[in-house]
């Protein structure tokens, strides 16, 4: 029955958002890849703004329901029964009488699980405008394909399906993702560190002074260059989506300068590489909000190059990766021994982060490991010492923001600074909750 009842939501809101898209005309901009999607989809926006009517979900609304959503209003979370008679109500409302205010340019990502998922999304809305953020060697979701040669045919097609008078928007830094140069009809602008990319990040640093922090770069394009400083955040993954954003601003007819102008107003969304006050004068890197290889590897990256008194990780599961589970996360125990002074592991697939750590030379007694993630905060909250730097990593369904919790400084502003904090959120168990 449930299923059932998903199946007609499912057709009800393609009907209605591709209804939508073909009344309002409105401008699309498509954004997807493993990692960078909810970052890219913000500086997108912070940057558009400044000169259009723009909107982009507040939630990560990037599959067969949630990308409808973010074409058929502005919603803050999904909810029961009330909550969807409210949103036929206001889409067929907003299909009968043409509204003024429905934006000029919608930002959606498209998020991909299984072989199809992008092809169904792109009948829903067909961007002019296609991002490809990041793949990475070992791609989210790839225990649902042959390979990660076949998710990135599946993500691809954002780009190839992109009309000739469209933009493909690709990272010149990943070889995989700039062929498909050669695969779209729609103009290219690339972005990244390369000498080559249109949109060049250069004088890129981490600033932390052992509380605060944040990233300092320089854009460059067409022979004009901007300083470029965002706060409260750290790692090379921001610098991308930031880039990403300078493209679509230059595509949309906005110079440099006003384009780092709207970045300085831009605030990371929860759980990405955010840098959060601890307790006892500590410092949190809070990267709760997913993991993939890639992302986990740039997030112990960017540790392994900050000064603190002591480096602490707090790892766990990085799901959806399938036959590659193993290696990954051998590799990422390997890894966090030469970057963090002692690791807290947690769960089944963190247990192997553990145990190559101890095998690559990290001493025993540095190391700890939980069943469960409420054991995993007390205990941090026990051993943390001022000057302390803590990164907190795994995917979503481990839900590690529960240890960011019960280590900042003020947890009052847990609402506010971290990640499912929606009282949906809070009532689903993680997968290494506490047994009450």
């Amino acid at each position: 029955m449930r299923f059932l009842v998903l199946k007609i939501l499912k057709m009800i809101l393609k009907t209605l958002a591709r209804a939508t898209v073909a009344r309002y005309q409105s401008g699309i901009i498509g954004i997807t890849g493993t990692v960078g999607k909810t970052s890219t989809k913000e500086t997108v926006f912070i940057i558009l703004r400044r000169e259009r009517r723009v909107r982009c979900s507040s939630k990560s609304f990037n599959n067969e329901i949630g990308l409808p959503l973010a074409i058929l209003g502005d919603w803050e979370a999904t909810g029961g029964f009330f909550f969807w008679l409210e949103v036929l109500r206001r889409s067929f409302h907003q299909l009968l009488f043409k509204t003024q205010s429905y934006p000029d340019l919608l930002v959606l990502e498209y998020g991909i699980d299984r072989p199809g998922d992008m092809s169904y999304l792109l009948k829903i809305a067909r961007p002019s405008v296609g991002i490809l953020t990041a793949v990475g060697d070992i791609p989210v979701h790839v225990e649902f394909f042959p390979g990660p040669e076949a998710i990135l045919r599946e993500k691809s097609k954002l780009i190839t399906h992109l009309p000739a008078t469209g933009f493909a928007v690709l990272n010149a830094d990943d070889a995989s993702i700039l062929n498909l140069r050669f695969q779209t009809r729609a103009h290219t602008v690339t972005f990244g560190f390369s000498e080559f990319a249109d949109v060049r990040v250069t004088n890129f640093k981490n600033r932390f002074d052992g509380k605060s922090g944040g990233v300092a770069f320089k854009l460059n394009y067409g022979g004009s260059v901007v300083p470029v400083r965002l706060d409260g955040l750290l790692g090379r993954g921001m610098v991308y989506s930031a880039a990403a954003g300078a493209a679509v601003g230059l595509i949309f007819g906005m110079n440099l300068i006003k384009i780092a102008e709207a970045l300085s107003g831009y605030e990371p969304p929860a759980g990405r590489m955010r840098l959060i006050g601890g307790l006892k004068g500590t410092t949190i890197i809070d990267d709760s909000y997913n993991a993939s290889p890639i992302a986990m590897r740039e997030a112990l990256g960017t540790v392994r190059l900050l000064k603190a008194k002591r480096k602490i990780a707090v790892l766990a599961d990085m799901l959806e990766i399938g036959k590659y589970t193993f290696e990954a996360h051998e590799a990422m125990g390997r890894l966090a021994a030469k970057t963090v002074d002692i690791l807290f592991t947690v769960g089944i697939r963190g247990k192997i982060i553990a145990e190559t750590a101890r095998q690559a030379g990290m001493k025993e007694e540095r190391i700890f490991h939980f069943r469960t993630v409420d054991e995993a905060g007390r205990t941090l909250q026990i051993k943390l010492q001022k000057g302390d730097l803590i990164l907190v990593k795994a995917s979503q369904a481990v839900r590690l923001e529960k240890v960011v919790k019960e280590v900042m400084a003020e947890p009052d502003k847990a609402e506010k600074l971290l990640v499912r904090q929606d009282k949906l959120w809070l009532a689903k168990p993680g997968m290494y909750d506490e047994e009450v």
